[in-house]
């Protein structure tokens, strides 16, 4: 029997009288590969941060039964040896007190592999890391002989290292066979079970109610037939019988009217799937380009300081297609896109192209509009596609009412991403857009991307992402484009 490395029972979280956890029973074993996966702010780093230990529990027991290592996504690295020869894997400066954040994210990766531990806690590793650095920690993982709790949303990840996933939703934790794409395929099929059920429910609710007007108006005839004057019942006493005989047929179908409006009472209601809005961004006419390459280059070469990142390239970027721009951390991705947006020296942009662009920083907005004014304020589209828009990047509810110099830095991240595929625009350079989305969010851009009739240039290291959304693929090595 395998080794119970961590046990939870009856632990219940909560923060400002809202119930973020509620765990009647939770185990990990000892080979168990763990993928946790759920919305922003559903409670997966809390939760992990349960298991590590971090938090102090006011309700409910976890017992640790290993020694692990943790990895925590938004803290530094810590005073912790790394072994050398990781090190230089990961290719880490050895001044290690100005490191880039795909630096101190290799570093801490470092940090964690240096020590073999019985169970490892990973909160989101893959922000910042190129494709060498993912490929580095898939290969650490792939083969680890241990307990393994990964939270990412990178979903190519969880489909390689993990063999379960826990969803939080709602406070509740529900256990999943497989791996990633197991579980969106089972997630699908509950949907489709749930969408035929209901169609199911509505028929039968539909039957019964008919039914019951049916009823209702034999009923009703029943009196009808029933009624007579005093003088033709005096007249005729046989004709009273007949008349109560009627009072009860007509009790009688009421009754059964009755019966079966409980029947319908009785019927297990179910919740119809919630479906979005087809989301399109149609460009008004003003904004179309005719330029078969809006944008092109000629013998381009690009520096930071004495730096050289591109030499003497040229390229073309082809109208209303979707082109993933990739290469190591620092080969010149995000300057590229810069000197894109700025119009740089050495390239060709069509003079009616307006540029959008989404910066690899965090962002505050300093208005005292709501979410939904925000948008409003601009874009010409109506307000139900933008009430749609919002919902798909998890503005649900009263979250539109939210002012946004008071949104959280993901809640802004999400609300600049809406506001350039809604804006006036019709080429967008998006440097990094998957960093701080958690899936769903992800899945949504996705769908953006895809109704979007403009031209896109994105940069990102999410394999799956890019499978799922570029046309082309551009490659930054060597300073060469290819």
């Amino acid at each position: 029997m395998e080794k119970v490395c961590f046990e939870l029972e009856n632990v219940v979280v909560t923060y400002l009288d809202q119930e973020i956890l509620n765990i009647e029973k939770l185990a990990v074993h000892q080979f168990d590969r763990i993928g946790i996966v759920g919305k922003n702010g559903a409670g997966k780093s809390t939760l992990m941060k349960l298991l590590a230990g971090k938090i102090r529990l006011t309700n409910g027991r976890i017992k640790s039964h290993v020694h692990f290592g943790y990895f925590e996504q938004v803290e530094a690295p810590t005073s912790t040896k790394p072994d050398p020869a990781l090190l230089g894997k990961l290719a880490v400066p050895k001044q290690s007190d100005q490191l880039s954040g795909g630096e101190q994210t290799r570093l801490k990766l470092a940090q964690l592999f240096s020590i073999y531990e019985e169970a490892l806690l990973i909160d989101e590793p893959t922000t910042h890391l190129d494709q060498k650095g993912i490929s580095f920690l898939l290969d650490e993982l792939r083969y680890y002989y241990g307990a393994l709790i990964l939270i990412s949303h990178d979903r190519a990840v969880l489909d390689d290292l993990v063999t379960t996933i826990w969803e939080v939703e709602n406070g509740k934790i529900t256990i999943y066979a497989g791996n990633y794409s197991d579980y969106a395929y089972q997630k699908q099929l509950e949907r489709d079970q749930q969408s035929q059920a209901y169609d199911q429910y509505l028929k039968e609710k539909s039957r019964l109610e008919k039914a019951v007007d049916e009823k209702l108006k034999k009923a009703e005839k029943i009196a009808q037939a029933g009624s007579m004057s005093k003088r033709e019942a005096n007249a005729k006493p046989n004709r009273m019988f007949m008349t109560k005989s009627k009072g009860t047929s007509q009790k009688s179908v009421q009754r059964a009217a009755k019966a079966i409006e409980h029947r319908i009472e009785k019927l297990r209601k179910v919740e119809a799937v919630q479906g979005e809005r087809k989301i399109v961004f149609r460009q008004p006419k003003p904004l179309k380009l005719h330029n078969k390459f809006p944008i092109m280059a000629e013998q381009l070469c690009l520096h930071v300081q004495e730096k050289v990142l591109l030499d003497n390239v040229s390229f073309q970027i082809p109208l209303g297609k979707k082109i993933a721009l990739t290469g190591s951390n620092g080969c010149g991705k995000s300057t590229l896109l810069r000197h894109i947006a700025n119009n740089g020296e050495g390239l060709t942009i069509s003079p009616k192209a307006k540029v959008g662009h989404f910066l690899q920083m965090s962002y505050q907005f300093k208005s005292e509009e709501t979410v939904l004014q925000f948008l409003e304020n601009r874009s010409e589209y109506d307000e139900g596609l933008l009430r749609s828009v919002l919902h798909s990047m998890q503005f649900i509810g009263t979250d539109i009412q939210k002012v946004v110099k008071f949104l959280s830095g993901g809640e802004a991240i999400r609300l600049q991403l809406c506001q350039l595929f809604l804006g006036n625009y019709n080429i967008l350079l998006l440097d990094e857009p998957t960093n701080f989305l958690d899936i769903h969010a992800l899945e949504a851009l996705e769908q953006f991307m895809a109704a979007y009739e403009g031209t896109i240039i994105f940069v990102t290291h999410d394999k799956k992402f890019i499978k799922n959304v570029a046309d082309v693929q551009f490659v930054i090595e060597n300073k060469k484009i290819f």
